[in-house]
């Protein structure tokens, strides 16, 4: 990205450049002036020189910050050359400095625009003062003009206070143009992740058709044999992995199939949230995944939060949530699990004091596929996200490596 706004700062200054020589040659052959002409045809032909300079530069060198400073301050030199050439304040070409202090803006953030415009008061100000004070001589003798230190004063002045305002004005352009960069970023990221979405909705239509049948077959046929043969205990341990990987891979199915279905086509009544919470932790618990080690605390069992839903699609975020929370805490901590009614908002709050997250993992958080546990399936928070949008809700992620997570699910209000 910086070496393309190198190359196009090239680019727009002999755009610049040549705007400036055809002013010099209409004016050289329209009006009668005391600007100089010829040494003007030599500074633009230095400005001309010092552009293949930079572009040689840019092709060869990767530290394109200096090269910025660089070229910002010798054009900075070669505007005052030209301001001197052409009298001074008896001329009009002291508005050149506000272009470094635009390229600066752009190219190196709002401190250097700053420097510049400075700079460039500095500049202005040296020669200003040292042709009145005539410690500088004038380029032509006929330049000189008779002013008053109070005319001097006010025009630098003037001349200073727009250097600062372009300064700030352009860091206050340059920083919205960022801003919206990243809401376009943001929302193309979004796109993609929307995108595999609808392929991970088609993959699950055709999981379901293909896997979930013949799988629910095998289970129920491991059952049987497990129930009804005199297994040995090793013997009877692969079939217990059977059911267990068989059941795996029947909730990815599942998973998939929340991924895929439409979206307000489930049966909404008005249920208690927290006997949900309870009802996932004993699902929990039955499958071995909440042990002792993991302390339980919270208002879920306290409160009487109703909610206008589907109670199922409750069970699957919580689901998710929880079992997250649980796999960042292998050695055991303390899982909260909140209630909260704020606004006519149903606020959800499930905290670990597990592992966290840092935050290119936060970035990644709602992609399908990606998982920040080992063998995660990348699925859980996505499915989470999905039925959130349904309701039109939203979800806040805040974490930090090594000091938990906390996750704020909130439903706006059905009825």
């Amino acid at each position: 990205m910086e070496k393309k706004r190198i190359f196009r700062l090239i680019i727009y200054r002999l755009i610049a450049i040549t705007a400036l020589l055809v002013a010099t040659v209409i004016l050289q052959y329209s009006t009668v002036t005391y600007i100089p002409i010829i040494p003007f045809y030599y500074l633009i032909g230095l400005a001309y020189l010092l552009s293949l300079g930079y572009l040689l530069f840019w092709a060869v060198s990767k530290n394109f910050k200096l090269q910025a400073y660089l070229q910002i301050i010798l054009d900075l030199l070669l505007i005052t050359a030209l301001v001197y050439v052409a009298g001074g304040l008896a001329g009009s070409f002291y508005f050149l400095y506000i272009f470094p202090i635009i390229a600066a803006s752009f190219l190196l953030g709002s401190r250097a625009s700053l420097l510049v415009a400075s700079l460039s008061a500095i500049f202005f100000g040296f020669l200003v003062d040292g042709l009145y004070f005539e410690l500088i001589p004038y380029y032509l003798p006929e330049q000189k003009v008779a002013l008053s230190l109070g005319q001097v004063l006010s025009t630098l002045i003037t001349a200073w206070a727009v250097f600062l305002v372009v300064a700030i004005l352009m860091n206050i352009l340059s920083l919205r143009l960022k801003k919206i960069q990243e809401e376009l970023d943001r929302a193309k990221k979004e796109l993609e992740i929307r995108e595999r979405l609808a392929t991970a909705g088609k993959l699950a239509a055709q999981l379901a058709h293909e896997i979930r049948n013949p799988l629910a077959s095998v289970s129920g046929a491991v059952q049987v044999l497990r129930d009804e043969l005199e297994l040995k205990e090793d013997q009877k341990n692969l079939m217990n992995i059977i059911l267990k990987e068989s059941e795996r891979v029947s909730q990815i199915i599942e998973q998939f199939l929340d991924l895929a279905s439409p979206p307000g086509k489930k049966t909404f009544v008005t249920f208690d949230v927290g006997t949900v919470v309870e009802e996932t932790l004993t699902m929990l618990r039955a499958g071995g995944e909440l042990n002792g080690g993991i302390k339980v605390v919270g208002n879920f069992r306290d409160g009487n939060f109703k909610y206008y839903g589907n109670p199922n699609q409750f069970k699957q975020v919580f689901w998710n949530l929880i079992r997250n929370a649980i796999k960042a805490m292998p050695q055991g901590g303390t899982l909260g699990i909140d209630l909260a009614e704020y606004r006519g908002e149903l606020r959800i709050l499930i905290s670990d004091t597990g592992r966290g997250f840092n935050d290119e993992e936060k970035k990644h958080l709602f992609e399908p596929f990606f998982s920040g546990f080992e063998n995660g399936r990348g699925l859980g928070m996505t499915v989470v996200r999905q039925i959130l949008e349904d309701y039109g809700g939203r979800i806040l992620v805040r974490s930090s490596p090594k000091k938990g997570t906390t996750v704020t699910v909130v439903f706006p209000q059905k009825k």
